[in-house]
């Protein structure tokens, strides 16, 4: 069976213009004698009045996808991911290589791409399918899916330029993953709407590609693209750095984020919250001699320590620590109040450190630091003061199944209840032999 999808030597150049600055104010006699330099200049350097700057958004980009498999797109903004989709649906041109494309393509690139502002959300159902090549009576056949897909009924009838981004989002998704398209593309759907919206999101493409549907999906949510994608592919730079199974080509994306942090211990960058008396100034992951740990090992301990700087005396600060995912869902935490441990913080530089003891998450996951330090009122929180990044330990290899399973691991077993004998109805069998 041919792919789906076909990528060979695929690039785009764009042109950018660098403009000269000018004086937001000229007087008469500086705009003639500007004109005149400018003139000799053009014509010294033939007439060249402008400089432009090649920028190779993809640069020599090949891969294939197969009917019915769900490829997940990764990388940083500027990375290439949203030029790549562009160019597959058709609407912007290669600068050389080519892409080959099997089947029909329903594509959501931006927020309500094809919807008239001035329409209602009914006729926009109407106007967008047909833009995406669905014929009038295969709409009115699925239109009460769409929208109830959609939630958006009691706003059927009123201009889209109206909606929420939101209903904007969720309109556009539901006509184009009801089109039915052998092919879908999909840029960022997850960016808006609740858990309940985004569920139905990664069910709908679950369920597209069970039925032997071609899904192309770009995000930045790393914990959607192991559950729903089969094959990630990581751009950096127009350029392919890896492609393969989801997890793996996720665990090299996150490791070469934090490998390029400059001072990934360094939290005087990060954003800071509070009323500044103290601030946390550094974060040190370390084992149980102090040595620096590069990963958490599932199972192990976690130890953390704080710098603290402080430009006062404060008494009885409560120091936090918590351990989140990546979309901000709390997993463990401490506080120092909750173990009645008093802290006292004077004024310079002080260390505090933090022992979790046998931190079992699942291999593979990252997720985040939060810290936070308070009295009555809030003295700092740093939200995302580091990531860290959790391998496999000899206990747990046989767990790490991360694509079907949470976050964190723990023990369990199965066993089978025998089911109860019913009991009779009849008073006198109910009787216990013997008694009197």
């Amino acid at each position: 069976m041919p792919p789906a999808i076909q990528v060979e030597n695929l690039s785009k150049c764009y042109r950018v213009n660098h403009a000269v600055a000018r004086p937001a104010y000229r007087t008469l006699r500086e705009s003639l004698t500007g004109a005149l330099a400018s003139s000799v200049q053009r014509l010294r350097k033939g007439l060249k009045t402008t400089r432009h700057e090649p920028f190779w958004a993809l640069d020599d980009l090949s891969f294939e996808v197969q009917p019915g498999e769900v490829l997940g797109v990764i990388g940083r903004n500027g990375s290439g991911k949203s030029t790549l989709l562009k160019i597959l649906s058709r609407i912007t041109k290669p600068t050389t290589g080519r892409a080959r494309i099997d089947g029909r393509v329903g594509s959501l690139l931006e927020v309500g791409t094809g919807f008239h502002p001035e329409l209602s959300g009914r006729e926009n159902i109407f106007l967008n399918g047909s833009i995406l090549g669905m014929s009038r009576p295969e709409i009115r056949r699925k239109f009460d899916e769409i929208v109830a897909f959609a939630e958006v009924e009691q706003f059927l009838d009123m201009p889209v330029k109206r909606y929420s981004s939101g209903m904007y989002v969720r309109l556009a998704f539901s006509v184009a993953a009801h089109l039915e398209p052998e092919i879908l593309i999909v840029d960022e759907v997850l960016a808006v709407g609740d858990a309940a919206y985004q569920r139905r999101c990664i069910d709908r493409m679950s369920a597209l590609a069970a039925e032997g549907r071609t899904v192309l999906f770009v995000s930045h949510n790393m914990d959607v693209i192991p559950r729903l994608c089969s094959r990630a592919l990581f751009l950096e730079k127009g350029r392919k750095v890896a492609e393969g199974p989801a997890a793996d080509v996720l665990r090299r994306y996150m490791g070469r984020q934090t490998a390029d942090a400059p001072d990934a211990e360094n939290l005087t960058g990060k954003v800071h919250i509070g009323d500044g008396r103290a601030q946390f100034t550094r974060i040190s992951h370390v084992d149980a001699d102090g040595k620096p740990m590069p990963v958490h090992a599932c199972g192990d301990d976690l130890i953390l320590r704080l710098e603290i700087r402080s430009d006062r005396d404060i008494r009885d600060v409560a120091l936090s620590v918590v351990i989140q995912t990546l979309q901000g869902a709390r997993l463990i935490s401490s506080w120092t109040r909750e173990v009645d441990y008093r802290v006292d913080l004077f004024k310079g530089v002080q260390i505090y450190q933090c022992h979790f003891q046998r931190v079992r998450l699942r291999p593979g996951r990252r997720v985040y630091v939060q810290l936070a330090m308070a009295t009555h009122n809030l003295i700092d929180c740093v939200e995302d003061a580091q990531v860290i990044e959790v391998t496999d330990n000899w206990e747990t290899r046989t767990l790490s199944t991360e694509s079907t399973q949470g976050a964190v691991v723990c023990g369990y077993e199965w066993s089978k209840i025998a089911k109860p004998q019913a009991q009779h109805a009849d008073p006198c069998l109910d009787q216990t032999v013997g008694q009197p």
